[in-house]
């Protein structure tokens, strides 16, 4: 049973972890400073846990997830809750430009990029659902649901939103462009 007020306070914790900085910096090769957004206010409500400084002054916002349990897959909430039907990370609109989704004990962190990300489970969510492991996590009155990918598929569909086909050129009238 998870507690909402408990959840916090760990993430909380988990936000002061040495981790996230030695990810960034190894990520961002121009990272400059790092905010963490975890006091109650508009990053929070926009689900940003972090903004990344980057030295030209870009501003990557982030949403962090940590495992503590060496899981070999992504756990992707489609639904937060499922008494009031609110879609989950993987599926609503989202500020962040990343996710940064760590699993502790492997020293792993995948950095998920949110529209592409969202792409691919527009495209296979219907097919994870019904072919990978189905994650319920009980809260007290209600239950999130997730499916739990493994990265080797994952990857390859959030890949493909990188690539967009469009009709040739040379298949359209010259004259319609002249």
């Amino acid at each position: 049973m998870h507690d909402f007020q408990e959840s916090l306070s760990a993430s909380h914790r988990a936000s002061d972890l040495p981790i996230w900085e030695e990810v960034y910096r190894s990520a961002f090769p121009s990272f400059c400073a790092m905010v963490d957004h975890r006091e109650d206010g508009e990053h929070q409500r926009a689900g940003i846990d972090r903004s990344v400084v980057l030295q030209n002054s870009k501003q990557i916002l982030i949403d962090e997830k940590i495992r503590w349990k060496p899981y070999d897959d992504i756990a992707l909430e489609y639904l937060s809750n499922d008494r009031t039907g609110a879609p989950g990370w993987v599926c609503k609109p989202l500020r962040a430009d990343y996710i940064a989704y760590a699993i502790a004990p492997l020293g792993r962190c995948y950095l998920l990029p949110v529209v592409q990300l969202q792409i691919a489970w527009s495209r296979k969510g219907e097919m994870w659902k019904a072919t990978c492991p189905h994650i319920k996590a009980k809260n007290y009155n209600y239950t999130t649901h997730s499916v739990g990918v493994k990265p080797s598929e994952l990857f390859p569909a959030i890949g493909s939103a990188f690539r967009v086909t469009f009709t040739p050129l040379e298949s359209l009238k010259e004259a319609s462009y002249a």
